[in-house]
């Protein structure tokens, strides 16, 4: 039931999330990139965006966990399966982590 509750959590959270992220680059379309990364560099906006890659990978790792658990039938593949899939969305979600804050040091520490 723990893994059901995760997905549900991080499908609830995402909501409101991708919801905010789409709106605001939709608002910052137009801007220029020093606007933009002194967007993202400040506190609020890189929190949340943050939150939105860790909700992000982590519900996605969770589906296809899922899948892998109900169509792979040798018990080897699944687990490499799930090992390989939870790697992956680690390394992205670090990876994403890794920039949004590459980039509100950056602002903070002017450069």
């Amino acid at each position: 039931t723990a893994h059901w509750w995760a997905q549900r959590v991080t499908a609830v959270a995402l909501v409101p999330l991708t919801i905010w992220f789409v709106a605001s680059v939709v608002l910052l379309t137009n801007c220029t990139y020093e606007r933009f990364t002194a967007w993202l560099g400040s506190l609020l906006p890189a929190t949340l965006t943050i939150l939105l890659i860790v909700a992000t990978f982590h519900h996605a790792q969770l589906g296809l966990q899922v899948v892998i658990e109900d169509y792979v039938h040798s018990e080897s593949c699944k687990l490499g399966g799930i090992i390989l899939t939870k790697f992956i969305a680690i390394a992205l979600a670090a990876a994403g982590i890794f920039s949004v804050l590459k980039i509100a040091f950056q602002i903070t520490l002017g450069g």
